[in-house]
């Protein structure tokens, strides 16, 4: 792969690329403009139809393990596991070591179910001390450790071009968790209270930094069993609403916000100085939309540009002019020296036709905008590959 060429990746699982012959599997990548595959190296729990699947169109994951080899040795209490593909196969190493196509180890560092339940210690905890497995908190030291120690393994151990950083920060409350269920109707108000984490180093380290987190703390558990204490829910709209007046009323609650993004901030400069300094690191930061929401996880888009190599930005949105929007308003943030990448679904639910796809893409180039990333080779129908390849035929 050139080294001047624009970063166009492909994300995948091992699992898909298991039942790939790579030779033909890269030729054709490159026939759809495509010089990098962006494989997941560490991945959740999930259940996935696949509708180009050889062996099979349903898959469920090996929950929270590595799907590339890993060097125990380097780990403290908390390690990864190596799925059985890697440990028989190693698709991930089989790709990695070609010198045709690019990899990038797509790493989902935080969001982990199985060494959640292993290390209950560790995972996120609610204002009234209820843990959420499947969320381990970038604040505690142990976290933090495994999360350095697995991305230096990685660039270490392969010939990676660099490491795209899922789930660096706190998980949302509603985040699909299997059979997630309740007959109480969710609010952004609600979700957010819910979502905020209140663990012994989460109370530890913002009660450093000179925050009142205890006085928080019940504040927090006051306004959420009032909530759920009443006869009727709250719309949307009005839950938002009470949102934002809480943001804006309660200081000490603006502070821990900024406290969580300086923390995560922290994690991701920790992980960029210890990998290899010819791997690039990306941070992929929030499941939320629209990008600017990214500091509901913890994620300060400004900081974690100016830590990491970039920002890579899931444009998940409804239109082309929504997708334009959403990364005109993080330029804006973070001025023209930030290196920002966009990752697009070329297909439903985002895009109902190859032309709104395609108005997408030259937007976004006409933005300025230069590296994409593209979801998901094992999720998409093989007619919405093909779009991506015609998109940049027709503007290369």
């Amino acid at each position: 792969m050139s080294a001047a060429a624009a970063y166009r990746a492909l994300y995948a699982y091992v699992w898909d690329l298991a039942e790939e012959e790579p030779d033909a599997f890269v030729a054709d990548l490159e026939r759809l403009s495509v010089n990098t595959l962006a494989i997941a190296a560490s991945y959740h729990a999930g259940k996935f139809i696949r509708p180009h699947g050889k062996s099979g169109h349903v898959h469920f994951p090996e929950d929270g393990t590595a799907h590339c080899r890993v060097t125990p040795e380097r780990y403290g209490r908390i390690r990864p596991l190596e799925s059985r593909l890697a440990a028989e196969q190693d698709p991930f190493g089989r790709f990695a070591a070609r010198s045709d196509i690019g990899v990038t180890a797509w790493t989902v560092l935080l969001h982990n179910s199985r060494i959640g339940f292993q290390h209950p210690d560790v995972v996120v905890r609610n204002a009234f001390g209820d843990p959420y497995f499947y969320s381990l908190c970038p604040s505690h030291p142990e976290v933090r450790a495994y999360a350095v120690a697995l991305a230096a393994d990685i660039a270490d151990r392969y010939s990676v071009r660099g490491l795209a950083l899922e789930t660096p920060g706190w998980l949302p409350y509603q985040h699909g968790y299997h059979h997630e269920f309740a007959l109480i109707g969710g609010n952004p108000w609600l979700d957010f209270n819910l979502g905020l984490c209140f663990c012994d180093s989460c109370r530890r380290g913002a009660a450093a930094a000179g925050l009142a987190v205890e006085e928080l703390r019940s504040r927090v558990a006051a306004r959420i069993t009032g909530y759920l204490a009443a006869s009727l829910d709250t719309p949307p709209a009005i839950g938002r609403a009470w949102l934002e007046a809480d943001l804006v009323q309660d200081a000490e609650l603006g502070a821990f916000l900024r406290w969580r993004c300086e923390t995560v901030t922290s994690l991701v400069a920790e992980i960029r100085a210890a990998v290899r300094a010819d791997a690039e690191i990306y941070v992929i930061p929030s499941v939320q939309r629209p990008s600017s929401a990214a500091w509901y996880e913890g994620s300060d888009l400004a900081a974690l540009a100016k830590v990491a190599d970039g920002v890579e930005l899931c444009l998940y949105e409804p239109s082309p002019a929504a997708v334009v929007s959403d990364f005109g308003e993080v330029r804006r943030r973070l001025g023209e020296a930030a290196k920002l990448r966009a990752i697009l679904r070329p297909g439903p639910p985002d895009f109902a036709d190859e032309g709104s796809f395609a108005a997408a893409i030259s937007g976004l180039r006409e933005a300025s905008l230069s590296e994409f990333g593209f979801y998901n080779y094992g999720h998409v129908r093989r007619a919405n590959l093909e779009w991506i390849g015609r998109a940049f035929r027709s503007n290369p």
